[in-house]
């Protein structure tokens, strides 16, 4: 039995992929990652469960099953999804709405499991919403070949911040140019002046909780998106064995006070970054 992680509102809760070719995807993530897909049935759309270590860290499903069953072409893009956590997910949903966000999902019962929803933020990022029913989400994190790390990418920095202070309860802590004893980034509920990238986590009483980095790289207005990272022991092998099985190197590998860190895709086109961390004691 895996304890469960409290899940404060506002944080990332679960991650599910989204593919057009499921099977494919199942052993891929299986090559890298050692990760095991376990089919929920007819009931749950052929919804896949992701164990690490028999501990629930996400799911999958195919992008070529709707509602009605089987489709010609794909209901959406091949991608990640990020669910952030919420005690009331109507409530949150309306004060979404209101901060400037479009609902995709109201509010939708998941059996006895939760309730889940889908919105657009005001700068165009998808986040999806999870209020925890029998199930809590994300099971492991910290080590290896599990999340680690969520943050949006963001060229609409203020509007962004904004959005999710109002709707979904962050309190931001900037990250400084100084640096701790232990050469780790610092932060503070202040802004600094003038930096050269804006970058805030969502602090809580359990630490840092998710991010926010600026993106001046993004010209195309609503083009702000979530990524996840996995924890990897060793970032350039792992990429040798994604590009071995049909994966892209993207960007990286660049190391940071983090760990050493890679944007890559699987061989379907979803994108993720992989970070190297120290094996868990």
């Amino acid at each position: 039995m895996n304890t469960p992680i409290a899940h404060t509102d506002g944080s990332p809760i679960w991650m599910d992929l989204g593919t057009h070719d499921i099977d494919a995807a199942t052993a891929f993530y299986h090559a890298i990652f050692g990760w095991k897909f376990s089919n929920t049935g007819d009931d749950f759309g052929q919804y896949r469960m992701i164990r690490s270590n028999n501990a629930a860290i996400g799911g999958a499903m195919s992008t070529l099953i709707g509602p009605e069953g089987p489709l010609t072409e794909p209901h959406s893009p091949t991608a990640w999804g990020i669910y952030l956590a919420t005690t009331d997910i109507e409530t949150t949903l309306s004060r979404a709405e209101q901060a400037g966000a479009s609902i995709v999902f109201p509010a939708m019962p998941v059996g006895e499991l939760g309730s889940m929803g889908l919105i657009n933020d005001p700068t165009g990022a998808t986040i999806g919403l999870w209020e925890p029913g029998n199930f809590n989400g994300i099971e492991a994190t910290a080590a290896p070949n599990v999340p680690v790390w969520f943050e949006l990418v963001t060229n609409e920095f203020d509007t962004a911040l904004n959005f999710y202070s109002t709707a979904l309860g962050w309190t931001p802590h900037w990250m400084t140019s100084a640096t701790s004893n232990d050469n780790m980034p610092t932060y503070t509920p202040t802004p600094p002046e003038n930096p050269s990238i804006r970058y805030v986590i969502n602090h809580t009483p359990a630490g840092p909780i998710a991010g926010m980095c600026e993106a001046p790289w993004l010209t195309t207005p609503m083009s702000s998106y979530w990524r996840m990272y996995v924890g990897v022991t060793d970032t350039d092998a792992t990429i040798t064995a994604i590009t071995e099985q049909g994966g892209t190197l993207l960007d990286g590998p660049i190391n940071s006070p983090f760990g050493r860190v890679a944007t890559v895709t699987d061989p379907q086109g979803a994108a993720f970054q992989i970070c190297s961390v120290p094996p868990k004691k």
